[in-house]
């Protein structure tokens, strides 16, 4: 909980002072529900909370149509820690505008995940942690170009390879085979000038190989989320 706390305050220190040197920042709460699966086991349900920013360092346009350079981040928070995971990811990117409301682009986003422990056999079982590294292509339709608009968000990202981090000393088992993964999450919303609301839905999949390092395809975890939030406009 201590971590998660300082990860939230240093978010929103850092939030609150960048808009001051960018072009444009957005910061949103959101809160919802996120439905883990892992393996064999029973899906579980919790609430959960997300904080996250964004903001325009660089705007984009003119002649050559240059893109904008964004960079932003999230924290998660789930209400239950032994069954769905903390989440940090910071990321950064180029936007690239198509006439006056599509835009599209990708990020560069490294995202750490403190996996839940589970119960193998009866034991408590601690996964390991992952860092991994993404790259979400991105692309927005907003619907006009006035302070009040409705807007749709899409993002869509292959997963690679975790780097992994045994919570625990002397983890006993070698480290899960990767086999593939994807993250997509869709977004709709409504700007009212200043501020924002918006719903969220996010689905996740990562798929291990069947070896010694995921006992029972514990590994093998599939995420659900759908969250509604508001937000402000800097």
């Amino acid at each position: 909980m201590k971590l998660c706390q300082t990860h939230l305050i240093l978010c929103l220190f850092v939030l609150a002072t960048v808009p001051a040197y960018c072009q444009r920042a957005t910061f949103g709460l959101d809160f919802g529900q996120t439905s883990d699966k892992f393996g064999g086991l029973s899906s579980v349900s919790d609430a959960v909370g997300n904080v996250e920013g964004e903001v325009v360092i660089l705007r984009g346009g003119g002649k050559g149509n240059w893109p904008s350079l964004v960079a932003g981040g999230e924290v998660r928070f789930p209400t239950n820690t032994q069954f769905h995971a903390d989440e940090y990811a910071v990321y950064g990117g180029p936007m690239f505008r198509f006439g006056s409301h599509f835009s599209a682009g990708f990020h560069a986003q490294v995202r750490k995940i403190l996996v839940p422990p589970s119960n193998l056999n009866g034991v408590v079982f601690n996964r390991l942690d992952f860092k991994l590294l993404e790259l979400p292509f991105v692309a927005e339709y907003r619907f006009s170009t006035a302070p009040r608009h409705a807007f749709l968000r899409a993002e869509i990202s292959p997963e690679f390879t975790p780097h992994y981090k045994a919570p625990v000393a002397n983890y006993p088992l070698p480290n899960p085979n990767f086999d593939h993964g994807y993250d997509i999450r869709g977004i709709a919303g409504y700007v009212f000038g200043k501020w924002y609301v918006k719903a969220t839905y996010e689905t996740r999949y990562f798929k291990f190989e069947p070896t010694l390092g995921n006992p029972n395809q514990i590994y093998n975890w599939r995420t659900n989320a759908v969250m509604g939030g508001v937000g402000f406009v800097f």
